[in-house]
């Protein structure tokens, strides 16, 4: 029986009504835990708002859910997209370290292979760092490309003129 505070009335044969607690229509989407995971670790592996909305499922309809449904619920979790893929390699380390202080050596070599992944991306980060200003200063603005360009085709034609002209003309 249901609290006495939800009772409006009683019908024609004495059955009692009670007040509807939740709206017509579909039913919310419930945020779980579940997807909130599911959420995190796909943002992690890069996929778009449209695949991820279609792997969730609402627990309660079976159904996947839209794009604004994953927005509004799932917040976040989205607002962790430039770095998830950062998050996901720090918890792995950390797992990893945990389990190899306990004296699992297993997970001892995985750290070791994580820790060198961790060095090579590092090291890749530095070579992009230093190679890329002397890029920026070798290169030009519009222009002064174009201003190189008219200079270099003003120089062929000066070239092909001077050529006709001391070879002489066929035609005098």
């Amino acid at each position: 029986m249901k609290n006495g505070d939800d009772l409006i009335g009683y019908t024609l044969w004495g059955d009692p009504v009670y007040r509807v607690k939740r709206k017509r229509g579909r039913p919310p989407f419930e945020w779980t835990e579940e997807n909130s995971f599911k959420v995190s670790i796909l943002l992690a592996a890069g996929w778009s708002n449209e695949r991820i909305a279609g792997t969730v499922l609402d627990p309660r309809t079976g159904q996947s859910i839209s794009i604004p449904t994953l927005k509004r619920y799932f917040r976040a979790e989205l607002a962790s997209r430039d770095f998830a893929r950062d998050q996901l390699n720090a918890k792995q380390l950390l797992v990893a370290a945990q389990a190899a202080f306990s004296g699992n050596v297993g997970a001892m070599r995985v750290l070791q292979q994580l820790m060198d992944r961790n060095d090579r991306m590092q090291a890749e980060r530095q070579a992009k760092k230093i190679t890329s200003p002397a890029q920026s200063a070798d290169r030009q603005g519009k222009k002064a490309m174009d201003k190189v360009k008219a200079a270099d085709a003003e120089a062929a034609l000066q070239a092909a003129l001077e050529l006709e002209a001391s070879r002489g003309s066929p035609r005098q």
